[in-house]
């Protein structure tokens, strides 16, 4: 029987792909750390679709973004050209700008800021939304110190407007109106 549990991280370090050791605050690991907060923010969400309207497109772009960022994960792990999964390119990236596109035709124009939140699902996205400018953030930070594949900051750039356009499209079917802020409007009414 193969154990969860290994011992070796107990004094603060971890291994990552290729062998070598860090701290397990070490940017590399906050970067890929976020990621993962990002995944399962999304397979949360994931869960909260059942029963919603046109749940398995929805569900089937779900899915490979939660592919994509495990690849990502991987990708970050690895420093250097110690990883040999998947890249990140600029056909992820493109796919992402297809889905915003597909799915932003069927809003109505934004012309207000909205608060996060409507159906469960779509407060999730939202939810995740935010992780995903986190774990940009945290990529940014990482790529001024190491060398970074550029098409992974491209990605979580998109990925989180795509998150956000999912969550309107999920508000919008679920038959739930934005809440709007304007500015002027005022904090605590």
């Amino acid at each position: 029987m193969t154990r969860i549990y290994t011992r070796t991280g107990d004094a603060g370090e971890t291994g990552l792909i290729g062998g070598r050791r860090v701290a397990k605050d070490d940017l590399r690991v906050e970067a890929y750390g976020a990621l993962d907060e990002l995944n399962s923010s999304v397979g949360a969400a994931r869960a909260f679709l059942h029963g919603t309207t046109s749940r398995a497109e929805l569900d089937e772009a779900l899915d490979q973004i939660q592919r994509d960022l495990f690849a990502l994960s991987a990708e970050i792990a690895a420093p250097g050209k110690e990883g040999t999964g998947p890249r990140i390119g600029a056909a992820e990236v493109e796919a992402l700008e297809q889905l915003i596109d597909r799915f932003d035709a069927a809003l109505p124009e934004l012309r207000v800021f909205i608060l996060p939140g409507g159906a469960p699902a779509g407060a999730l996205l939202h939810v995740a939304r935010t992780v995903a400018r986190r774990a940009e953030r945290r990529a940014v930070t990482l790529a001024r110190r190491e060398s970074l594949n550029p098409e992974v900051l491209r990605y979580l750039n998109r990925l989180a407007d795509l998150l956000f356009v999912l969550a309107r499209t999920v508000n919008a079917r679920a038959g739930g109106g934005e809440a709007e802020w304007r500015p002027g409007t005022g904090a605590g009414r």
